[in-house]
């Protein structure tokens, strides 16, 4: 069902150089996030709760880390404004906060 609900949103978002689409994945370990460009194909910045230094012990603490890293990883590359893409996952939890600590790094959506 998750599946057919990312497909339900992605029919009307698209990710554009001057507004990339800021995609979202949870696994039963992980949180992955990237800012991609859809027009060109392009990944852009990506953080995820595997990489060393941004694990953290709680679910939602660990979501802000990323929202935050993915934040000044996505300034470095120029972006100010994404579109939000939560992949079918409903936005509570975890991705609500990985969307406040993206907010607090300075993108805008």
């Amino acid at each position: 069902m998750r599946e057919v609900r990312h497909k339900r949103i992605r029919k009307n978002l698209v990710g554009t150089a001057e507004r990339p689409r800021l995609a979202v994945f949870k696994s039963q370990k992980h949180l992955y996030a990237q800012v991609i460009d859809d027009t060109k194909g392009h990944t852009l910045a990506a953080a995820s709760t595997a990489e060393k230094g941004l694990a953290a012990s709680d679910n939602l603490e660990g979501a802000k880390k990323i929202g935050v890293e993915l934040g000044k990883r996505a300034a470095a590359q120029g972006v100010k404004t994404v579109v939000f893409d939560r992949g079918g996952f409903r936005y509570h939890g975890c991705l609500a906060s990985l969307a406040d600590g993206a907010r607090e790094a300075g993108l805008e959506f």
